[in-house]
């Protein structure tokens, strides 16, 4: 049984190393950090755990890049996003995530594939954030985070650097607080789970405004060759059942 003050440092590093991805890339710390928190706590813990880290580390993105947010995408993507967040985190007791997490995984690697061939992929429309917030809603409330589905989405529409990753962090914000309530009333967010979320949260803040320093000082093309490399990387993870 590994101590709690360890375990706690240990964490924290993870989460504010996870965090700094997360502001620079605009998503990838929730997929890296859930290994990590299941390896520690596991997995049933670690779900909605990962929900809490992530309240406060998408908070901060959403809060350091206010002034780049596109309120038509984050609406359209809470609509779809709300529902199948709250179905997604009543399956959570009972789904079989690891054929989820592997199909999860396919799908990254092949966007990203296809972007490299698709050289100027079709702009998606506004409207259609609804049924990418669905699959997200879903998807998040089962393995905790999938924010390297929504990237490509987001990218297509030509958003970038901080109104890329406000956005994005936006979005996410709406399913993490459905979650949370969805777990609240499930009896998975117990004594445990609230206070190792609330000692995260430092970390994760001081994360995210380290990471917003670093972002500024990209180029757009950087930036968008960042978020494939962690598309794949993400997608690998899944694969591998990490």
């Amino acid at each position: 049984m590994i101590d709690a003050l360890p375990t706690l440092l240990l964490a924290s590093l993870a989460a504010f190393g996870l965090a700094v991805l997360s502001a620079v890339a605009g998503f990838g710390g929730g997929v890296l950090l859930l290994p990590v928190f299941a390896a520690l706590f596991g997995l049933r813990v670690a779900v909605p755990m990962l929900t809490l880290t992530q309240l406060s580390s998408n908070g901060s993105r959403v809060w350091l890049n206010r002034g780049e947010l596109r309120g038509s995408l984050i609406g359209w993507f809470a609509l779809g996003a709300v529902p199948c967040a709250v179905a997604g985190g009543l399956l959570l007791a009972h789904a079989p995530l690891a054929p989820l997490q592997r199909l999860l995984g396919a799908f990254l690697i092949g966007v990203v594939c296809w972007r490299r061939w698709q050289r100027r992929p079709r702009r998606p429309s506004d409207p259609a954030f609804a049924a990418v917030g669905a699959v997200s809603g879903l998807g998040s409330a089962l393995l905790g985070s999938v924010g390297p589905l929504t990237a490509p989405f987001f990218l297509a529409v030509g958003l970038t650097r901080a109104a890329y990753v406000g956005t994005e962090a936006a979005s996410a914000l709406v399913m993490h607080v459905t979650k949370i309530g969805v777990y609240g009333a499930g009896a998975l967010l117990t004594r445990q789970v609230l206070l190792y979320g609330i000692a995260l949260t430092p970390a994760t803040v001081l994360g995210a405004w380290v990471g917003r320093t670093v972002v500024g000082r990209i180029s757009d093309r950087v930036f968008v060759l960042l978020v494939e490399v962690g598309l794949v990387a993400a997608g690998v993870l899944f694969l591998v059942g990490l």
